[in-house]
């Protein structure tokens, strides 16, 4: 069954969101290649929970993403549009990395759909 993997959380100031989270719960943020995205670790590993990212907010309104994993994003996408839901982002590569699209729920709320892939390019 999928599940939560990772979440997104954006900012107007990255680094003041990182210092906050760092201050209240000492989670640790590491820059992704040279992007404005910076991968945030809550825990250790065996620890409940789950790791994810900060990043620069891009336009007005945008809100905290949970992304769940999947064995297929093509076949995610399709569930989430025969459910009713709306893809916003197509299947898009995330080069060495793996595959992720982003959607809204019926409800207007974002997720996204991840498949690990170090050959998505």
């Amino acid at each position: 069954m999928p599940r939560p993997i990772h979440f997104e959380i954006p900012a107007d100031d990255p680094e003041r969101a990182i210092a906050f989270y760092a201050d209240a719960f000492g989670w640790r943020a590491e820059r992704f290649q040279g992007a404005e995205y910076w991968l945030v670790k809550t825990g250790e590993a065996g620890d409940p929970g789950i790791d994810g990212a900060i990043s620069r907010r891009r336009e007005q309104g945008e809100r905290p993403v949970n992304v769940v994993g999947v064995d297929s994003v093509a076949s995610a996408v399709k569930r989430i549009e025969a459910a009713r839901g709306r893809i916003t982002v197509p299947r898009m590569a995330v080069p060495g990395v793996g595959w992720v699209a982003y959607a809204l729920d019926t409800e207007g709320n974002p997720l996204g759909v991840f498949r690990p892939d170090s050959g998505a390019a």
